[in-house]
This record gives structure tokens, sequence and C-alpha cells, in this order.
């Protein structure tokens, strides 16, 4: 079990790596389309290769920033019912969803989407539209979107598994933390004197 929890922070420090690293990504997104939409109005010029590298971008934010959403427990969920129950009992409820959803699923994905890629790169696929891009570097994304969520889906089994022997903390606890958002409404509020 020590040689997997290992692993497990493994996986999470590139996890952790790859998704501080997607964040600036969105700032890329957001200059390219800036400027895109300056020259349009200005210049009277626009480029579908800047709308394609944004689409690119876009996805490239959202395929590799999945597995470290996992890995801050920040993906949707519904807790109706296991908000209601105790620890153990959502740590069992995890790891069926990992087991039986998000893996199966996460490795289907990237299965499939490998061979699209490789026949987009074989006949050096290009976009429909004038001036667009290449299209095999954004098919190349799906599968390695895909294995990114993979390994952090098995960190996070590694983790829940660890937690329920006794061998680690709980891996949510941590994630529970105040936002700098929660954190800043306390203090208004304690300087208003609405704290109790």
């Amino acid at each position: 079990m020590n040689a997997l929890l290992k692993l497990s922070k493994i996986i999470d420090a590139l996890t952790e790596r790859v998704g501080k690293s997607i964040i600036w990504l969105v700032l890329v997104v957001t200059l390219i389309s800036s400027g895109n939409a300056i020259m349009r109005y200005t210049l009277n010029y626009s480029s579908n290769a800047f709308l394609e590298i944004q689409w690119y971008l876009f996805a490239m934010i959202f395929l590799f920033g999945a597995g470290y959403t996992l890995m801050k427990n920040e993906h949707v969920r519904i807790d109706l019912i296991s908000g209601r129950l105790s620890k153990r009992w959502q740590t069992w409820i995890d790891i069926f969803g990992i087991v039986f959803f998000l893996m199966p699923m996460a490795v289907a994905m990237m299965v499939m989407s490998w061979p699209i890629f490789l026949l987009a790169l074989h006949n050096n696929e290009q976009s429909s539209n004038a001036g667009g891009l290449t299209i095999w570097p954004v098919r190349l994304m799906v599968p390695i979107g895909f294995f990114l969520l993979v390994l952090q889906g098995v960190s996070e089994l590694v983790k829940r598994i660890g937690f329920l022997r006794g061998r680690c903390p709980d891996p949510t606890e941590k994630l529970h933390a105040l936002t700098p958002e929660e954190e800043l409404a306390l203090a208004i509020k304690a300087q208003k004197g609405e704290m109790r």
C-alpha cells in the first residue's frame, strides 16, 4: 500500500503541475480573442486561424484540466443523499463511481480517440475553413487529456482505499478549506458584527 500511496503522490504532483500550467492558457485565449476583435474592428481584418487557435486552447484547458478538477474535488456532484452519510460511506460511493463510471468512460474515450488522431496525422488533416489550422494537434489532445484523467482516477482510488484502511487521511478533508472569497465574506461579516 505504501508504494501505491507514493505513486498517488507522484500522480498528484504531475496533475498539480499540469493544472497550474494550463491556467495560463486562459490568459492566452483572452489575449488572442481580444487581439482578434481589435483587428476586426480597427483594421477590418479577421482570421479563421485566430478563431481556431482559441478553440484549440479551450479544448486543451478543458481536457488537460479534468484531472486537476478531479484532484481538487471540484467536479459537479449532487450530494443530496451522500452528504447525509458518514465519511466511510461517502468514500465507498466515490470508489464505486471511480471504478464503474469514471474509469470505463475515460479509458474508452482515450482508446477510441487514438485512431482518430492517427488518421488525422496520417492524412495531415486541415481545417475546412479558409486559413484554418492543421487538425491533428487538437485530435491528440483528446487521448492525452483522458490519459491524464485516468492517471488522476487511479490516484483518487488509491487515496480512498488508503483512507478506508486507515493508511492515509481523508483525501477530501483538505479540499473543504475556505476559498479566498469565502474568507473575505466571513471577514466582512465579522467586521460588521454579524458573526455569532
